[in-house]
């Protein structure tokens, strides 16, 4: 593993990884993060997988990716809870409009979901990213969810506007890995 990047002290960061065509992008936040001398492990979504495999970000963490919630290979029981208490900050990206409903009601049926189920959200911030095309991020339903999951204490990054992979420029796309990682950084400052 590289020595990090920088003189300031190594945070523990989950990384949960929705089912989006946007989580390619995270590949370049996990680098960045490990580069530096973060501890990152990432957990995915079974839609996730189907966007970029686990090998990518195995590779990239230099550790083994959560996606079973029932076994992990580095605890041997309750591993969620285990992560969950090790973490100094959760962030997930692409959070689609599927997982920001299934937060808001309560679901942890997956391995994002019940890592985020697990948090203290009073020591260690979570972050969600929305990302999903326009209309989609439009929908009252989506709206109203992204407020709850405000007013629930979640910290949400504001999506970036552009193209998107349905061929349509407007606003929900997964802002860049630059401004992810400053994200990150101004919620454990």
């Amino acid at each position: 593993m590289p020595a990090p990047a920088s003189s300031k002290s190594s945070k523990r960061i989950l990384i949960g990884i929705c089912g989006g065509i946007a989580a390619y992008k995270v590949a370049e936040v996990v680098s960045t993060l490990v580069q530096r001398g973060d501890d990152v492990t990432v957990a995915m979504t079974r839609d996730a997988r189907r966007f970029v495999g686990i090998a990518t970000f195995q590779s990239l963490s230099g550790r083994p990716v959560f996606v079973n919630p029932w076994r992990h290979p580095e605890s041997p029981e309750s591993p969620h809870i285990a992560l969950a208490k090790e973490a100094d900050l959760m962030l997930v990206a692409p959070c689609t409009m599927d997982m920001a409903a299934r937060l808001v009601a309560g679901r942890a049926d997956d391995a994002v979901s019940l890592l985020v189920a697990s948090i203290d959200r009073s020591r260690c911030p979570v972050l969600l990213a929305p990302s999903m095309n326009e209309t989609m991020l439009n929908q009252p339903a989506t709206q109203r969810n992204l407020q709850t999951l405000a007013s629930d204490g979640f910290s949400l990054v504001d999506p970036g506007s552009g193209w998107q992979a349905c061929r349509a420029d407007g606003a929900g796309r997964l802002p860049e890995a630059d401004q992810l990682v400053a994200s990150i950084d101004s919620a454990l400052a």
